[in-house]
């Protein structure tokens, strides 16, 4: 069946209702009003093959959104993830489209661009305010359920360490949201299932004191292949897993697509006596088809739609749950944090996290400075397309000790301006040796100034700001978004699945409600 978005919008009667916010309180999410549990029903949201202008945000085309929040109502959905956004865009009419339609959303703040890199990682002021300029745009929104602040980044055992980043990113947005926002907003993070990393990384996002620790914990499984069962999927060990878990554990992607179409008999599971008291539900992955053939519908280049096989799989499935709930008020379980792992050869991350980035300091830094980097640096030497920056950060670092401007997160040591642009750290060393050879001229990478304060030490005292970012660029460009659709290892959106012969991802949702 083909659904034209036009006549969808033309016939639309808006219903314009607010959604009640929904909270975690121990191991699950309640609906702060109405005090049920809350069980999350989700499909993936972010269409790529019908790309605007290159426009990767699918809350910014209000009539996609119109035509997609019905067919989603009509599935039983209430709950989108979507993967990447851009913030300087007005998503009003989308966000009305899908409150209308009783749906919220979970939204990724990390994007291809503004992200922990797994193999290099670092936690910059840059990377800081363009997840705060994301949180500025959705917090507004009731029916914004949860911030997920990374997507698989530590996705095997060889690149552990980037979880101290990501975790110092929960604990600076968690208290970002605390300081400036009128309500609690979930921060938390979406792992893959790797075998060697299952158990540390859960616990290591549920260790430390509770401002440290991720609100929720997602898992993007696809261990349930066809007509499989809770004991040969893998359903049963993962469940047994987060039994004593103290924070809510949900299905961040499902729906593995080696057989198809698919028949989704894993939904009864979910939400049944088996595994509804441990998880609070699921994210179908996805809802338009595209390369990777995860999809529940099809769009057509007239923005039509054609429901799948899948779609009608997962409607007849989702309409003979019921999952049963316990009331908020009367819900008093406490379950204790999980202990820290161990540095093992599985792994490396110690619990001690970078510090929260501070402009101030840097500025203090470069206020106590005599030589900084001049503007040559930023420009690309001919015939090649980096800047000098990052030949000159590497051979500075080779010259002079970058302890000051770098972390060890299996050490759990970081610098005092570790989180400083680039082009702050190459002026630190900068300064570092024109003090050593009384000189600060080379290669016109160098400006000599007059240092407006002596008073170095002071600069590791200056506070973080909780402030909103003035201005922050944000850039739309076509980059990776879905976990099942790539293996690049270059940031933290970028996903890579080693789940027992499974590369997939699964996300659901369907068709159009109403606005004016």
């Amino acid at each position: 069946m083909k659904i034209s978005a036009i006549t969808l919008l033309l016939c639309a009667v808006s219903l314009t209702y607010a959604l009640n916010p929904i909270v975690a309180k121990g191991s699950k999410f309640f609906d702060s009003v109405t005090k049920q549990q809350f069980f999350i029903k989700g499909v993936a949201y972010q269409p790529r093959s019908q790309l605007k202008n290159g426009n990767m945000d699918p809350l910014a085309d209000p009539a996609a959104c119109a035509r997609d929040a019905s067919l989603m109502k009509k599935l039983g959905m209430n709950v989108i993830r979507v993967y990447q956004v851009d913030p300087t865009l007005d998503h009003d009419a989308c966000m009305a489209s899908f409150a209308d339609a009783g749906i919220y959303l979970i939204l990724d703040i990390a994007t291809p661009r503004y992200s922990i890199n797994r193999r290099t990682p670092e936690y910059t002021i840059h990377l800081y305010n363009a997840y705060k300029t994301t949180v500025d745009a959705f917090a507004k929104y009731d029916h914004l359920l949860a911030f997920i602040a990374g997507n698989e980044v530590t996705n095997d055992r060889s690149c552990t360490l980037a979880s101290a980043y990501v975790k110092a990113t929960i604990r600076d947005i968690k208290q970002y949201v605390r300081l400036s926002k009128p309500r609690s907003i979930p921060v938390g993070y979406a792992s893959n299932d790797d075998q060697f990393i299952r158990d540390p990384i859960k616990d290591y996002f549920n260790c430390g004191d509770e401002d440290s620790q991720a609100d929720f914990f997602g898992i993007n499984l696809y261990e349930w292949c066809g007509a499989s069962s809770f004991e040969l999927s893998g359903y049963k060990d993962r469940t047994k897993e987060f039994e004593n878990y103290s924070k809510p554990v949900f299905l961040s992607e499902y729906g593995c697509n080696i057989i198809t179409p698919r028949p989704f008999t894993e939904v009864a599971a979910i939400y049944g006596q088996e595994m509804s008291g441990v998880w609070s539900g699921g994210i179908v992955y996805e809802w338009t088809q595209e390369n990777n053939l995860y999809g529940l519908v099809k769009v057509d280049d007239q923005g039509g739609i054609q429901e799948l096989p899948d779609y009608h799989n997962l409607r007849e499935q989702m309409a003979k749950i019921r999952p049963k709930g316990v009331d908020m008020d009367s819900y008093h379980e406490q379950r204790s944090a999980s202990a820290c792992p161990g540095i093992s050869d599985n792994w490396k991350a110690s619990s001690a996290l970078p510090p929260t980035p501070s402009e101030g300091a840097c500025a203090c830094m470069i206020e106590n400075l005599g030589c900084i980097a001049s503007d040559n640096v930023l420009v690309a030497p001919q015939g090649m397309g980096n800047s000098t920056l990052g030949a000159q950060l590497d051979a500075m670092c080779g010259l002079m000790s970058c302890i000051d401007i770098s972390g060890d997160a299996e050490k759990g040591e970081y610098g005092m301006f570790s989180f400083c642009s680039p082009r702050d750290k190459l002026s630190w060393l900068y300064d570092l040796q024109a003090k050593q050879i009384k000189s600060c001229h080379y290669q016109n990478y160098r400006q000599e100034v007059e240092p407006k304060r002596h008073d170095i030490g002071a600069c590791a005292d200056v506070a973080p700001s909780f402030e909103a970012p003035v201005d922050f660029p944000v850039a739309s460009e076509p980059d990776r978004i879905s976990s099942a659709e790539s293996s690049s290892t270059s940031s933290a959106s970028t996903s890579f699945r080693t789940n027992n012969a499974l590369l997939v991802s699964a996300m659901l949702a369907v068709i159009a409600t109403v606005f004016i």
